[in-house]
């Protein structure tokens, strides 16, 4: 729960770091490189966050593609509220299906055991 916890915070600061530049006023009439400064230290606490989750994750089981995939899913569960409420886009049905595939994909990439799977 920790790490799901992290990985969502580290999430928040990554997506305001990346999309925030496009609506938000404190981007707003800067050039290019300030905001990209600007965007940088956002960065820096989604790296402080993001950092102690994958270890945890790891250290408590997870594998490297369990917290990546649980990571991406993270990622856009995030967007879709960002997107929405900063934005102002609607999700869309194709948006919708595509984020429930990567649901599935959450789904079967922590759903089994990992280790004794064969790998392909």
């Amino acid at each position: 729960m920790k790490t799901l916890l992290l990985l969502t915070c580290s999430n928040i600061f990554m997506t305001l770091a990346w999309y925030g530049q496009l609506k938000l006023d404190l981007f707003k009439g800067k050039p290019l490189w300030a905001v990209v400064l600007m965007a940088w230290g956002i960065a820096f606490f989604e790296y402080c966050l993001m950092v102690p989750a994958n270890r945890g994750g790891y250290n408590n089981g997870w594998s490297g593609y369990q917290l990546k995939i649980a990571q991406e899913c993270i990622t856009l569960a995030v967007f879709v509220v960002f997107a929405w409420l900063v934005l102002g886009e609607k999700l869309r049905w194709n948006y919708a299906v595509s984020f429930a595939l990567i649901m599935l994909a959450v789904w079967f990439a922590t759903a089994f055991k990992s280790g004794g799977d064969v790998p392909l």
